[in-house]
Protein backbone atom coordinates (compact mmCIF):
# COMPACT_ATOMS: atom_id res chain seq x y z
CA UNK A 1 0.00 0.00 0.00
CA UNK A 2 2.80 2.39 0.88
CA UNK A 3 4.51 1.76 -2.46
CA UNK A 4 1.43 2.53 -4.54
CA UNK A 5 0.74 5.67 -2.55
CA UNK A 6 4.29 6.85 -3.10
CA UNK A 7 3.99 6.29 -6.84
CA UNK A 8 0.85 8.41 -6.94
CA UNK A 9 2.66 11.19 -5.12
CA UNK A 10 5.49 11.11 -7.60
CA UNK A 11 3.00 11.37 -10.47
CA UNK A 12 1.65 14.50 -8.84
CA UNK A 13 5.14 15.95 -8.53
CA UNK A 14 5.85 15.12 -12.17
CA UNK A 15 2.95 17.29 -13.22
CA UNK A 16 -0.16 15.15 -13.69
CA UNK A 17 -1.96 17.25 -11.08
CA UNK A 18 0.59 19.90 -10.20
CA UNK A 19 -1.61 22.93 -10.75
CA UNK A 20 -4.38 21.68 -8.47
CA UNK A 21 -1.98 20.55 -5.79
CA UNK A 22 -0.09 23.83 -5.71
CA UNK A 23 -3.38 25.68 -5.54
CA UNK A 24 -4.06 24.02 -2.19
CA UNK A 25 -1.05 25.57 -0.49
CA UNK A 26 -2.64 28.97 0.00
CA UNK A 27 -5.25 27.48 2.31
CA UNK A 28 -2.60 26.21 4.68
CA UNK A 29 -1.01 29.49 5.72
CA UNK A 30 -1.79 28.52 9.30
CA UNK A 31 0.96 30.28 11.23
CA UNK A 32 -0.65 32.63 13.75
CA UNK A 33 -4.19 31.60 12.80
CA UNK A 34 -6.74 29.69 14.83
CA UNK A 35 -8.49 26.82 13.12
CA UNK A 36 -12.22 26.51 12.72
CA UNK A 37 -14.21 23.70 14.26
CA UNK A 38 -14.37 21.77 10.99
CA UNK A 39 -10.72 22.16 10.05
CA UNK A 40 -8.35 19.28 10.63
CA UNK A 41 -4.70 19.63 11.57
CA UNK A 42 -2.83 17.69 8.89
CA UNK A 43 0.40 16.05 10.03
CA UNK A 44 2.81 13.98 7.94
CA UNK A 45 5.26 11.48 9.41
CA UNK A 46 8.24 9.96 7.61
CA UNK A 47 10.04 6.83 8.82
CA UNK A 48 13.35 5.46 7.59
CA UNK A 49 12.37 1.87 8.43
CA UNK A 50 9.22 -0.25 8.83
CA UNK A 51 6.44 0.83 11.17
CA UNK A 52 6.58 -2.48 13.04
CA UNK A 53 10.34 -2.73 13.69
CA UNK A 54 9.97 -3.04 17.48
CA UNK A 55 12.21 0.01 17.67
CA UNK A 56 12.76 3.61 16.61
CA UNK A 57 10.23 3.66 13.79
CA UNK A 58 7.56 1.77 15.70
CA UNK A 59 7.89 4.17 18.63
CA UNK A 60 7.20 7.10 16.29
CA UNK A 61 4.40 5.22 14.55
CA UNK A 62 2.73 4.61 17.91
CA UNK A 63 2.91 8.36 18.53
CA UNK A 64 1.44 9.09 15.10
CA UNK A 65 -1.33 6.56 15.73
CA UNK A 66 -2.31 8.36 18.93
CA UNK A 67 -2.65 11.64 17.04
CA UNK A 68 -4.68 9.94 14.31
CA UNK A 69 -7.38 9.12 16.88
CA UNK A 70 -8.11 12.82 17.46
CA UNK A 71 -11.27 13.78 15.58
CA UNK A 72 -9.78 17.18 14.68
CA UNK A 73 -6.50 15.85 13.30
CA UNK A 74 -5.45 13.89 10.25
CA UNK A 75 -2.17 11.99 10.44
CA UNK A 76 -0.55 10.13 7.57
CA UNK A 77 2.83 8.48 7.15
CA UNK A 78 5.35 6.97 4.79
CA UNK A 79 7.67 4.15 5.86
CA UNK A 80 11.00 2.86 4.53
CA UNK A 81 12.09 6.22 3.11
CA UNK A 82 15.90 6.33 2.76
CA UNK A 83 18.04 9.26 3.92
CA UNK A 84 18.51 10.43 0.31
CA UNK A 85 16.74 12.71 -2.15
CA UNK A 86 13.83 10.29 -1.74
CA UNK A 87 12.87 11.95 1.55
CA UNK A 88 12.77 15.32 -0.21
CA UNK A 89 10.29 13.89 -2.69
CA UNK A 90 8.19 12.45 0.12
CA UNK A 91 8.11 15.76 2.01
CA UNK A 92 7.04 17.63 -1.12
CA UNK A 93 4.36 15.09 -1.96
CA UNK A 94 2.92 15.26 1.57
CA UNK A 95 2.59 19.03 1.16
CA UNK A 96 1.18 19.00 -2.36
CA UNK A 97 -0.94 15.87 -2.30
CA UNK A 98 -1.97 15.52 1.35
CA UNK A 99 -2.01 19.21 2.34
CA UNK A 100 0.36 18.69 5.27
CA UNK A 101 0.74 21.72 7.53
CA UNK A 102 3.48 20.14 9.60
CA UNK A 103 5.92 17.37 8.66
CA UNK A 104 7.87 15.16 11.02
CA UNK A 105 10.86 13.63 9.19
CA UNK A 106 11.91 11.41 12.08
CA UNK A 107 15.27 9.95 11.06
CA UNK A 108 18.54 11.59 12.12
CA UNK A 109 19.93 11.76 8.58
CA UNK A 110 16.88 13.54 7.16
CA UNK A 111 17.95 16.90 8.58
CA UNK A 112 21.04 17.91 6.64
CA UNK A 113 20.80 18.46 3.71
CA UNK A 114 17.22 17.31 3.05
CA UNK A 115 15.04 19.28 5.48
CA UNK A 116 17.34 22.28 5.12
CA UNK A 117 16.89 22.19 1.34
CA UNK A 118 13.11 21.72 1.24
CA UNK A 119 12.01 23.94 4.15
CA UNK A 120 12.95 27.32 2.57
CA UNK A 121 10.77 26.47 -0.42
CA UNK A 122 7.68 26.16 1.81
CA UNK A 123 7.88 28.93 4.45
CA UNK A 124 4.30 28.34 5.66
CA UNK A 125 4.91 24.68 6.43
CA UNK A 126 6.55 23.58 9.66
CA UNK A 127 9.34 20.98 9.48
CA UNK A 128 10.01 19.39 12.87
CA UNK A 129 12.92 16.98 13.13
CA UNK A 130 13.64 14.41 15.80
CA UNK A 131 17.23 14.72 16.94
CA UNK A 132 17.99 18.13 18.34
CA UNK A 133 20.05 19.57 15.48
CA UNK A 134 18.28 22.93 15.12
CA UNK A 135 20.43 26.01 15.75
CA UNK A 136 18.87 29.43 16.27
CA UNK A 137 19.97 31.97 13.67
CA UNK A 138 21.52 29.33 11.43
CA UNK A 139 18.56 27.26 10.28
CA UNK A 140 15.24 28.29 8.63
CA UNK A 141 12.59 29.76 10.93
CA UNK A 142 10.05 27.13 9.90
CA UNK A 143 12.35 24.34 11.09
CA UNK A 144 12.50 23.00 14.63
CA UNK A 145 13.58 19.95 16.56
CA UNK A 146 12.39 17.83 19.42
CA UNK A 147 14.13 15.20 21.49
CA UNK A 148 13.76 13.55 24.86
CA UNK A 149 16.11 12.73 27.67
CA UNK A 150 15.73 8.99 27.21
CA UNK A 151 19.10 8.66 28.92
CA UNK A 152 17.11 9.10 32.14
CA UNK A 153 15.26 5.87 31.41
CA UNK A 154 18.57 4.26 30.44
CA UNK A 155 20.00 5.25 33.82
CA UNK A 156 17.12 3.47 35.57
CA UNK A 157 17.50 0.46 33.26
CA UNK A 158 21.22 0.44 34.07
CA UNK A 159 20.39 0.13 37.76
CA UNK A 160 18.21 -2.89 37.00
CA UNK A 161 20.89 -4.40 34.76
CA UNK A 162 23.64 -3.88 37.32
CA UNK A 163 21.50 -5.26 40.11
CA UNK A 164 20.42 -8.36 38.21
CA UNK A 165 23.76 -9.23 36.60
CA UNK A 166 25.61 -12.15 38.16
CA UNK A 167 28.92 -11.43 36.48
CA UNK A 168 28.92 -7.64 36.75
CA UNK A 169 29.56 -7.53 33.00
CA UNK A 170 27.01 -5.64 30.89
CA UNK A 171 26.90 -5.27 27.11
CA UNK A 172 25.80 -2.49 24.78
CA UNK A 173 25.31 -2.76 21.01
CA UNK A 174 25.37 0.74 19.51
CA UNK A 175 25.10 2.14 15.99
CA UNK A 176 27.33 5.22 15.89
CA UNK A 177 29.34 7.17 18.49
CA UNK A 178 27.26 10.36 18.21
CA UNK A 179 26.40 12.37 21.35
CA UNK A 180 22.88 10.96 21.82
CA UNK A 181 24.20 7.40 21.69
CA UNK A 182 27.19 8.08 23.94
CA UNK A 183 24.93 9.73 26.49
CA UNK A 184 22.76 6.60 26.62
CA UNK A 185 25.80 4.35 27.05
CA UNK A 186 27.23 6.56 29.80
CA UNK A 187 23.94 6.84 31.66
CA UNK A 188 23.50 3.08 31.53
CA UNK A 189 26.96 2.63 33.02
CA UNK A 190 26.54 5.35 35.64
CA UNK A 191 23.17 3.91 36.66
CA UNK A 192 24.64 0.44 37.06
CA UNK A 193 27.65 1.74 39.00
CA UNK A 194 25.43 3.77 41.32
CA UNK A 195 24.52 0.47 42.98
CA UNK A 196 27.41 -1.75 41.82
CA UNK A 197 30.61 0.32 41.58
CA UNK A 198 32.83 -2.29 39.95
CA UNK A 199 30.63 -3.47 37.10
CA UNK A 200 31.57 -2.76 33.47
CA UNK A 201 29.81 -2.22 30.16
CA UNK A 202 31.39 -3.57 26.99
CA UNK A 203 30.23 -1.61 23.92
CA UNK A 204 30.41 -2.59 20.26
CA UNK A 205 29.60 -0.02 17.55
CA UNK A 206 28.10 -1.60 14.44
CA UNK A 207 28.63 1.45 12.20
CA UNK A 208 25.06 2.16 11.14
CA UNK A 209 21.48 2.29 12.42
CA UNK A 210 20.19 -0.91 10.87
CA UNK A 211 22.64 -3.75 10.29
CA UNK A 212 20.84 -6.89 11.53
CA UNK A 213 23.66 -9.33 10.74
CA UNK A 214 26.25 -7.14 12.45
CA UNK A 215 23.92 -6.64 15.44
CA UNK A 216 23.55 -10.41 15.85
CA UNK A 217 27.32 -10.87 15.57
CA UNK A 218 27.95 -8.16 18.15
CA UNK A 219 25.43 -9.64 20.57
CA UNK A 220 26.90 -13.13 20.28
CA UNK A 221 30.41 -11.75 20.67
CA UNK A 222 29.47 -9.95 23.88
CA UNK A 223 27.79 -13.04 25.30
CA UNK A 224 30.88 -15.08 24.43
CA UNK A 225 32.93 -12.54 26.42
CA UNK A 226 30.88 -13.21 29.54
CA UNK A 227 28.31 -10.42 29.64
CA UNK A 228 24.96 -11.50 31.06
CA UNK A 229 22.80 -8.40 30.53
CA UNK A 230 22.65 -6.50 27.25
CA UNK A 231 20.97 -3.43 25.78
CA UNK A 232 21.35 -1.40 22.60
CA UNK A 233 20.89 1.84 20.69
CA UNK A 234 20.10 0.87 17.11
CA UNK A 235 16.99 1.52 15.03
CA UNK A 236 15.45 -1.87 15.73
CA UNK A 237 16.47 -3.71 18.93
CA UNK A 238 14.64 -6.82 17.69
CA UNK A 239 17.77 -8.73 16.66
CA UNK A 240 19.68 -7.89 19.85
CA UNK A 241 16.73 -8.77 22.10
CA UNK A 242 15.84 -12.05 20.38
CA UNK A 243 19.48 -13.12 20.19
CA UNK A 244 19.92 -12.43 23.91
CA UNK A 245 16.82 -14.48 24.64
CA UNK A 246 18.14 -17.40 22.58
CA UNK A 247 21.48 -17.21 24.39
CA UNK A 248 19.75 -17.30 27.77
CA UNK A 249 20.84 -13.90 29.12
CA UNK A 250 18.94 -10.89 30.41
CA UNK A 251 18.26 -7.80 28.30
CA UNK A 252 16.83 -4.32 28.66
CA UNK A 253 15.01 -2.70 25.76
CA UNK A 254 15.14 0.57 23.90
CA UNK A 255 12.77 2.82 21.88
CA UNK A 256 9.60 0.86 22.67
CA UNK A 257 8.59 -2.21 24.68
CA UNK A 258 10.14 -5.46 23.44
CA UNK A 259 8.92 -7.69 26.28
CA UNK A 260 7.02 -9.90 23.81
CA UNK A 261 10.29 -10.76 22.09
CA UNK A 262 12.00 -11.98 25.25
CA UNK A 263 9.43 -13.26 27.74
CA UNK A 264 12.09 -14.87 29.94
CA UNK A 265 14.83 -12.26 29.88
CA UNK A 266 13.36 -8.78 29.31
CA UNK A 267 14.06 -7.00 32.61
CA UNK A 268 12.82 -3.51 31.68
CA UNK A 269 13.55 -0.90 29.04
CA UNK A 270 13.84 2.75 28.03
CA UNK A 271 10.82 3.83 25.98
CA UNK A 272 9.81 6.94 24.08
CA UNK A 273 6.39 8.47 24.55
CA UNK A 274 6.08 10.35 21.26
CA UNK A 275 2.29 10.51 21.60
CA UNK A 276 2.79 13.24 24.20
CA UNK A 277 5.01 15.30 21.86
CA UNK A 278 2.85 14.91 18.76
CA UNK A 279 -0.43 15.69 20.52
CA UNK A 280 1.12 18.78 22.09
CA UNK A 281 2.29 19.96 18.66
CA UNK A 282 -1.15 19.28 17.18
CA UNK A 283 -2.82 21.33 19.90
CA UNK A 284 -0.49 24.28 19.30
CA UNK A 285 -1.21 24.21 15.57
CA UNK A 286 -4.93 23.91 16.17
CA UNK A 287 -4.88 27.01 18.37
CA UNK A 288 -2.62 28.94 16.02
CA UNK A 289 0.01 29.35 18.69
CA UNK A 290 3.77 29.68 18.00
CA UNK A 291 5.70 26.45 17.53
CA UNK A 292 8.82 26.21 19.72
CA UNK A 293 12.03 25.68 17.81
CA UNK A 294 13.36 23.33 20.49
CA UNK A 295 11.45 20.89 22.66
CA UNK A 296 13.11 18.71 25.28
CA UNK A 297 11.85 16.64 28.19
CA UNK A 298 12.37 13.50 30.18
CA UNK A 299 10.54 11.36 32.69
CA UNK A 300 9.13 14.37 34.51
CA UNK A 301 7.65 15.84 31.32
CA UNK A 302 6.31 12.50 30.12
CA UNK A 303 8.39 12.31 26.94
CA UNK A 304 10.05 9.06 28.01
CA UNK A 305 9.15 6.19 30.30
CA UNK A 306 10.49 2.98 31.80
CA UNK A 307 9.10 -0.42 30.81
CA UNK A 308 7.41 -2.51 33.46
CA UNK A 309 9.82 -4.65 35.46
CA UNK A 310 10.00 -8.38 34.78
CA UNK A 311 8.80 -10.62 37.59
CA UNK A 312 12.36 -11.83 38.15
CA UNK A 313 13.59 -8.34 39.12
CA UNK A 314 14.09 -8.49 42.88
CA UNK A 315 12.32 -6.17 45.28
CA UNK A 316 15.62 -4.66 46.36
CA UNK A 317 16.57 -3.77 42.77
CA UNK A 318 13.09 -2.39 42.05
CA UNK A 319 13.34 -0.17 45.10
CA UNK A 320 16.68 1.25 43.96
CA UNK A 321 15.41 1.80 40.42
CA UNK A 322 12.25 3.50 41.63
CA UNK A 323 14.24 5.77 43.94
CA UNK A 324 16.28 7.01 40.97
CA UNK A 325 13.15 7.45 38.89
CA UNK A 326 11.58 9.51 41.65
CA UNK A 327 14.57 11.86 41.62
CA UNK A 328 14.22 12.36 37.88
CA UNK A 329 10.52 13.01 38.33
CA UNK A 330 11.19 15.64 40.99
CA UNK A 331 14.00 17.25 39.00
CA UNK A 332 16.56 16.64 41.75
CA UNK A 333 18.67 14.03 39.94
CA UNK A 334 22.06 15.17 38.64
CA UNK A 335 23.77 12.33 36.78
CA UNK A 336 26.80 14.28 35.55
CA UNK A 337 28.28 15.56 38.79
CA UNK A 338 32.06 15.68 39.16
CA UNK A 339 34.47 14.20 39.59
CA UNK A 340 33.86 12.01 36.54
CA UNK A 341 36.55 10.40 34.41
CA UNK A 342 36.29 8.98 30.93
CA UNK A 343 37.46 5.45 30.17
CA UNK A 344 40.98 6.65 29.38
CA UNK A 345 41.41 8.14 32.84
CA UNK A 346 40.95 11.76 31.76
CA UNK A 347 38.87 13.97 34.06
CA UNK A 348 35.93 15.20 31.98
CA UNK A 349 33.93 16.77 34.80
CA UNK A 350 35.93 18.24 37.65
CA UNK A 351 35.04 17.93 41.32
CA UNK A 352 32.48 20.53 42.30
CA UNK A 353 31.21 20.89 38.72
CA UNK A 354 27.88 19.52 37.53
CA UNK A 355 25.82 19.45 34.36
CA UNK A 356 22.04 19.16 34.74
CA UNK A 357 19.91 17.40 32.13
CA UNK A 358 19.10 20.59 30.22
CA UNK A 359 22.75 21.65 29.94
CA UNK A 360 23.48 21.96 26.22
CA UNK A 361 27.07 20.85 26.89
CA UNK A 362 25.85 17.29 27.27
CA UNK A 363 24.57 17.34 23.69
CA UNK A 364 28.15 17.51 22.40
CA UNK A 365 29.36 14.51 24.40
CA UNK A 366 32.25 12.72 22.66
CA UNK A 367 33.59 10.45 25.40
CA UNK A 368 32.79 7.20 27.21
CA UNK A 369 32.62 7.16 30.97
CA UNK A 370 34.94 5.15 33.22
CA UNK A 371 33.82 1.53 33.30
CA UNK A 372 32.83 1.36 29.64
CA UNK A 373 35.06 -0.96 27.60
CA UNK A 374 35.27 0.35 24.04
CA UNK A 375 36.28 3.34 22.00
CA UNK A 376 34.56 6.16 20.12
CA UNK A 377 37.23 5.85 17.42
CA UNK A 378 36.50 3.58 14.50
Amino acid sequence: MAASRKLTRRQVLQGTAAAGALGMLGRFDWIGQAWGATDKVKMGFIFVGPRDDYGYNQAHFEGKSAVAKLDWAKAFDEEKVPETIEVQKTMESMIKLDGAQVIFPTSFGYFDPHILKVAPQYPNIQFLHCGGLYQEGKHPKNVGSYFGYIDESQYVAGIVAGGMSKSGKLGFVAAKPIPQVLRNINNYMLGARSIRPNCTTNVIFTGDWSLPVREAEATNSLVDQGIDVITCHVDSPKVVITTAEKRGIYCTGYHCNQAKLAPRGYLTGAEWNWAKVYMDYAELIRKGEPIPHLIRGGLKEGLVKVSDYHQTVTEAVRTQAEAAKAKFMSGSMVVYKGPIKDNTGRVVIAAGKEHVQTDIWLESMDWLVEGVIGSTKS
